[in-house]
């Protein structure tokens, strides 16, 4: 029987701190590593960094991109899905995910936290990412903090084995 590979979404900004874009990318790396498929927004700074992580580690890449045209992918995607949907993307990103991992962003990126957990789905978050437990409650088994690359996949995988089981 054919079993899928587990997807894991990164969201973040377009546009990345030197420490971030290294944080991205080692994510990215671990993703590749661990046999998961990669799906982001598909562009510039954080979706750039971990798509490069993936990429360069044998990973698959998965870009949602806002506009219309897929040469506005960077160069580490496989598959450009080009949906001139602009931020309304968010959704196929968040939807076709079955973990989320956060970076710091901008409104876009918090729409992509909030779809997340409006749909059940675990959110794991950097630092600097839209911190929610400051603006109301939330369900902290489904919104948690990771400090690192490898504490962020260890929460990811460990919350899709216990989806897939």
């Amino acid at each position: 029987m054919f079993q899928q590979k587990p997807i894991i979404g990164v969201v973040g900004g377009s546009t990345a701190t030197p420490e971030n874009y290294q944080l991205a990318y080692e994510l990215g790396s671990h993703i590749a590593v661990r046999g998961a498929v990669l799906v982001c927004g598909g562009l510039g700074g954080t979706m750039e960094a971990v798509s490069k992580g993936a990429f360069e580690n044998g990973g698959k890449v998965l870009g949602f991109l806002p506009g219309n045209v897929k040469s506005d992918a960077n160069q580490f995607v496989h598959i450009a899905v080009p949906t001139g949907m602009g931020v309304a993307r968010n959704v196929l990103v968040v939807n076709t995910a079955d973990v989320l991992i956060a970076f710091p962003g901008e409104y876009g990126t918090l729409s992509e936290i909030a779809l997340a957990l409006a749909t059940g789905k675990t959110v794991i978050y950097f630092p600097g990412s839209w911190d929610l437990k400051r603006i109301g409650v939330v369900d902290m088994s489904r919104f948690k903090e990771a400090f690192d690359a490898r504490q962020a996949i260890g929460l990811a995988l460990d919350t899709l084995s216990k989806i897939r089981h």
